[in-house]
């Protein structure tokens, strides 16, 4: 909810001359207020300073402030610092002379602490031309936040509304912080690095996971990155050894995206989220995943700012040079809108370019984080223009080397509204990339759908038609991150519990959101009066995609609550749900201890074969059956089995059978005899028996094993049965 707009405060000096170095007088006056001298006095001991790094910078040599700030069609530029008393007036001004304070097209000066009056904000306003129609929309009365600014402070009457309305916004608009005048915070020390043996990724959202009271945090740190530190012993039961977060670089507070994915600030943690000092409590939280041997990937939204479309608010980019940040229509007068959500970030500009690379430098340097997921990472392959130059996408090879030299892993979202490059199609040949495609062909087979073996068949493999290891483009099945659901869509539960979406609390009349699901509801929608035996099926239909996921080449990414059939009651967007929809329900943990079991060791099974998830393809280790011959890919086919042979990575050998069929269906084991193999997992049994601890699984009887309708088998036989 935005904060009621108030009466637009009048600029303080309307009128105003230029003193000798460009310092603002007031005019007309005989003799200086007391504040202008000290402005005045100052002018001889500023400097022009450096035009790089682009952020304000302490100088512990010349105990100074280096400001920077690029600005391409900007006429003038002015520099705004506050005390913290009154982030309203400032009290000091500096306007930029041309053309010793600019280089190229950078505006810069180093002004001594001293002379600053005891600021602790700063902000810009940038004069130049507001003409729409040719891309430029500069507001002098608009206090401008700096892109790389350290940190960002939020005014008391800081209002997005008044920020989206003509006049100024003194009082209304970010802040920035001057840096600490001490020298720069000792970096964390870089984390481990999780093989595709072991890599389990767990996406969570830090208000999200520990919001609730039933979640056990320390009252004051739900929510919070302290409260997650909170929560490592839990992660670390269940088996997660990669932790991706959910947007926190600093989103707009008053936007209502409970998600995060509306960025106002590239270099900060979400203020809202810290129970102290944000980047403090952050630092220290990667420190303590770190410690536990969990990387730390970030959700990261380099595609579009907070500031929207036309009618946004005017906080930075805009108004510090639109047509440098921002694609806009060929006519110059809209904004692009590839990402859906207002205006698309202009990626194929340096002005772009270096906001991202120096952002994700930041992150991977300053604060110890050890890999990103780039939401709409099509977008990168954008040129200037805003064309599609595929194979000449260099921020994607910029990243993809900036990466190299942090040890640092990468993942695309390889699509945007208007594009779609999954697989080989996207132009960074060495990062990993959500598979869509996975999720689709999985939920699909499972639900039941006709003539999906072969699709199954390629997912489990690793998706080789998406990441082909020819000889020409050798890629690798690790690059597929395997997912069923994500933030955005159904979370596990829901879609095993209703067929369409429930939308009606996000305020779009259930008009919002995804409406091909690839659910089903198990013969019951939703959970009012829900008979016993629907919710049976519900938990196994949930084992069934939980194994055919951690069975699968490839990194496999679960979601926070799905190990608990968390619920977030059929709504498949909750992009606004700030509120016990998108809050995880511990309580559930409780109800459904045995599928917590499941998964726990579902993932330690995983981890105790490298067969399954490897560097490269299963190639020759692998033999797809039937039921009782050859596979049926006919149309009518729903059953699957395969042998995975683990002699070349030293491992047990794995048979696994699939039956997708609403009937039960026979299978005989194809290799071996009977009395060689060991049921591990049959999906379903009940708890324990549907997965059984290391060194407890049940011999077989018989070479033919009965697989019930919808379930899957799994067995493992010892090495030493290996033929030789």
């Amino acid at each position: 909810m935005t904060v009621a707009l108030q009466e637009s405060r009048k600029r303080r000096a309307p009128n105003l001359r230029e003193g000798s170095a460009g310092l603002a007088t007031g005019e007309g006056s005989k003799k200086p207020p007391e504040k202008a001298q000290a402005k005045l006095s100052t002018a001889a001991l500023v400097s022009a300073g450096n035009p790089w790094p682009l952020v304000v910078r302490w100088v512990q040599a010349e105990q100074a402030f280096n400001f920077a700030l690029y600005s391409r069609h900007a006429t003038a530029v002015t520099l705004l610092c506050y005390e913290q008393k009154d982030p309203v007036n400032p009290v000091f001004e500096f306007r930029f002379q041309y053309p010793a304070h600019k280089t190229g097209s950078i505006w810069h000066c180093r002004i001594p602490a001293g002379q600053l009056g005891g600021a602790m904000f700063y902000s810009y306003r940038v004069e130049g031309p507001h003409e729409p129609d040719r891309g430029h929309r500069f507001h002098s009365e608009k206090v401008l936040l700096d892109p790389y600014a350290p940190s960002v402070f939020f005014p008391p009457d800081f209002n997005r509304q008044a920020c989206s309305q003509p006049g100024p916004t003194d009082g209304r608009a970010p802040l920035g912080r001057l840096p600490k005048q001490e020298p720069e915070t000792i970096r964390p020390e870089a984390g481990p690095r999780h093989t595709c043996r072991d890599a389990i990724v767990y996406e969570l959202h830090v208000k999200g996971f520990t919001a609730r009271p039933n979640s056990d945090v320390t009252p004051a740190k739900r929510g919070t990155f302290a409260g997650l530190i909170e929560k490592i012993p839990y992660l670390k039961d269940l088996g997660v050894t990669i932790v991706e977060l959910l947007p926190i670089q600093q989103f707009d507070p008053q936007e209502a995206n409970y998600w995060g994915y509306m960025t106002l600030h590239f270099f900060s943690p979400h203020q809202q989220y810290s129970h102290g000092e944000a980047f403090e409590e952050f630092r220290a939280m990667v420190q303590a995943f770190h410690a536990a041997r969990i990387e730390v990937w970030l959700d990261v939204v380099y595609n579009h700012t907070a500031e929207g479309g036309e009618d946004g608010p005017t906080y930075s980019f805009r108004g510090v040079d639109n047509d440098s940040y921002y694609l806009l229509t060929h006519d110059l007068r809209h904004y692009v809108n590839d990402t859906g959500c207002g205006n698309t970030v202009r990626t194929g500009h340096p002005a772009g370019r270096v906001l991202v690379l120096e952002s994700l430098r930041f992150w991977a340097q300053n604060m110890g984080i050890d890999g990103f997921r780039f939401d709409l990472a099509s977008i990168f392959s954008r040129a200037a223009d805003g064309s599609m130059g595929v194979h000449e996408a260099s921020l994607v090879a910029e990243i993809g080397f900036l990466a190299r030299l942090g040890n640092i892993r990468l993942v695309a979202e390889a699509w945007d509204i208007s594009s779609y490059q999954l697989g080989r199609g996207f132009p960074g040949m060495a990062w990993l990339q959500w598979n869509g495609c996975f999720r689709d062909d999985v939920r699909s087979f499972v639900k039941g759908d006709a003539g999906k073996v072969g699709a199954l068949i390629r997912r489990l493999y690793g998706s080789d038609d998406l990441f082909p290891d020819g000889l020409q483009d050798t890629r690798r099945p690790h690059q597929s991150v395997n997912f069923l659901t994500a933030h955005d869509g159904f979370c596990l539960y829901d879609l095993v519990s209703y067929n369409g979406k429930h939308n009606e609390a996000n305020g779009h009349k259930n008009t919002d959101g995804c409406d091909s699901n690839l659910s089903w509801n198990c013969g019951w929608e939703g959970d009012v009066d829900l008979p016993e035996a629907v919710l049976a099926l519900r938990k196994q239909q949930a084992r069934n995609l939980c194994a055919l996921l951690l069975l699968s080449n490839g990194i496999p990414m679960i979601v926070a609550g799905d190990e608990f059939l968390n619920t977030q009651r059929g709504n498949n967007n909750p992009y606004n749900q700030d509120n016990e929809i998108t809050w995880l329900d511990w309580a559930r943990l409780e109800q459904n201890q045995e599928i917590y079991r499941f998964f726990k060791l579902m993932i330690a099974f995983r981890k105790a074969h490298p067969s399954i998830g490897r560097a490269t393809f299963w190639r020759e280790d692998v033999k797809w059956f039937g039921t009782d011959g050859p596979v049926d890919f006919g149309h009518d086919s729903r059953c699957l089995a395969y042998m995975l042979h683990g002699a070349s990575v030293d491992d047990d050998d794995l048979y696994v059978m699939i039956n997708a069929y609403w009937e039960d269906r026979n299978f005989s084991i194809q290799e071996g005899s009977a009395d060689e193999w060991r049921r591990v997992i049959d999906t379903a049994r009940p708890s324990p028996q549907d997965i059984f601890e290391p060194g407890e699984d049940a011999s077989l009887e018989s070479p033919n094993y009965l697989v019930r309708a919808r379930s899957v088998v799994v067995l493992r036989r010892d090495r030493e049965h290996e033929p030789i």
